[in-house]
């Protein structure tokens, strides 16, 4: 009887050396992650957030929809600052209704171009205003995105950045005594993508009103930063002027505030 046992052990440990080979992972990931019901979820809430999206913007006047496009360059934004000054300053509560919706729904579903519109708000509304409309829109999506992600984003992000993942959960398991910390410095400074962030968060049960917090205070330096350059929209050329040396170490240097909590908690540990 010891034969068939040893047949069935060598064939699992073969079917293990299988699967950890390139060859039997590659089908694996070119699989899509979500199954139906994950991926009828998904498009249910991308249709009921578009359905409002679009109610939202039945609201403009007619003459507000003309070269009325979500701006990929500076070019693109001088233009539309230009053409939306007008209408938000007649229509103030309109304008602000329609660019919350449409921040809050890039930032939910990852849209790139959040930065333009961060931009937009410093050029037409200024520093202090911009700087609320930018937070508040930014930690909103953020927010939106995480619950979504916490619905059906665990097969997504584990078959996008399996790797990254793993090491996030590894961080983030190492310092759950001063978890608000930690995710204050990913926040401030350009360590992990805010997408990966948001999406990863609830997989490795980051509680919600730290990553909330987190959010909402550790995005601040850089809506200061683009709300600013938002401002002198003429002088900009590109949008990697506004992350040069200068800002970055800035940006570090907060976030390494923001750790020192934990960086003396350990030294008393190991002492």
């Amino acid at each position: 009887m010891a034969a068939p046992r040893n047949v069935t052990a060598t064939r699992d440990e073969e079917k293990g050396e299988d699967d950890d080979s390139p060859s039997a992972k590659k089908p694996k990931l070119e699989r899509f992650p979500l199954n139906t019901w994950e991926f009828a979820a998904a498009v249910t809430v991308f249709f009921v957030f578009s359905t409002g999206l679009f109610c939202i913007y039945l609201t403009m006047p007619s003459a507000a929809y003309t070269n009325l496009k979500l701006p990929r360059t500076i070019s693109d934004l001088r233009n539309l600052k230009e053409h939306l000054s007008t209408y938000a300053t007649n229509h103030p509560a309109q304008f602000i209704l329609g660019y919350c919706s449409t921040y809050i729904f890039m930032q939910t579903f990852m849209i790139p171009g959040t930065i333009f519109m961060s931009l937009l708000a410093g050029a037409l509304f200024g520093v202090v205003r911009g700087i609320f409309l930018v937070v508040f829109n930014a930690t909103a999506g953020a927010s939106s995105c995480f619950f979504l992600s916490k619905l059906i984003g665990r097969p997504l992000v584990s078959w996008l950045w399996p790797e990254r993942l793993r090491f996030f959960q590894a961080e983030i398991a190492k310092r759950r005594d001063k978890l608000l910390n930690y995710m204050l410095f990913l926040r401030i400074t350009p360590t992990l993508p805010n997408l990966f962030i948001n999406l990863a968060s609830p997989i490795v049960d980051v509680p919600f009103h730290i990553f909330f917090l987190a959010t909402l205070i550790g995005l601040v330096p850089a809506a200061y930063i683009t709300v600013r350059a938002g401002l002198a929209l003429g002088d900009l050329k590109s949008i990697k002027d506004l992350y040069d040396f200068k800002t970055l170490s800035v940006l570090f240097l907060i976030g390494f505030v923001s750790i020192v909590p934990t960086l003396l908690k350990r030294k008393r540990v190991y002492e």
